[in-house]
């Protein structure tokens, strides 16, 4: 079977050395056990995609509607439900209940896409999150770390839509693409990746083949 790709964890950054002795920074990415929780086709559902379910969970954390829907085909009870769009051909080869074969991860040049919720870091104003100059620090000045003018009274009369001001900062859906695969430890069910990926350790991801 042909994966689109897999769920994972992270769990750290450390640094491994290639050929030449140069150290590379890697992420790892616990790979986990995915199973196929329903087959969606464009004849039923509008559209072709796998939806598989990860790490096990007690029923009182889930809902019941949850709990019906992979009760009724046997299933464990999944914490996490993600789809993968596929095509349709791809989609023919699975079957409630199979196991993802995991086995391109050994693909050399794998190249892959990972989406994860950002380290949320709260509150900041405009100095912090965009970077902007803060005004005078003498005796008199009323700008010190103000955000100054937002804009025209008479003309617009209105806030532009997307000024930089104040807010919350992190905690937001990123995707980080084409991060290459430097190793794949198939005994632990961990890859490494080049670079960073979002989330915190111990963050879900969603990898995708690029």
């Amino acid at each position: 079977m042909t994966a689109p790709g897999f769920l994972g964890q992270k769990l750290g950054m450390t640094q491994v050395f290639d050929e030449t002795g140069s150290a590379i920074a890697v992420t790892v990415v616990e790979v986990l056990d995915m199973t196929v929780t329903q087959v969606k086709t464009k004849e039923t559902d509008g559209y072709d995609a796998i939806q598989v379910g990860v790490i096990e969970a007690k029923p009182k954390h889930l809902t019941k509607a949850r709990q019906g829907h992979l009760t009724k085909n046997e299933l464990p009870l999944f914490r996490t439900l993600k789809e993968f769009r596929v095509s349709k051909e791809i989609v023919a080869t699975y079957k409630v209940g199979d196991k993802v074969d995991l086995s391109f991860l050994e693909t050399q040049g794998l190249l892959l896409s990972f989406t994860g919720q950002s380290i949320g870091k709260g509150t900041m104003g405009c100095i912090r999150r965009w970077g902007h100059h803060r005004g005078p620090m003498s005796h008199g000045s009323k700008n010190h770390r103000l955000p100054g003018s937002i804009g025209a009274g008479t003309t617009p009369g209105r806030v532009y839509r997307g000024l930089q001001m104040s807010g919350r900062t992190g905690n937001a859906t990123v995707t980080v693409q084409n991060l290459p695969v430097v190793r794949y430890i198939a005994d632990k069910n961990v890859v490494l990746v080049k670079g960073s990926v979002p989330g915190a350790e111990g963050g879900l991801l969603i990898a995708k083949v690029r």
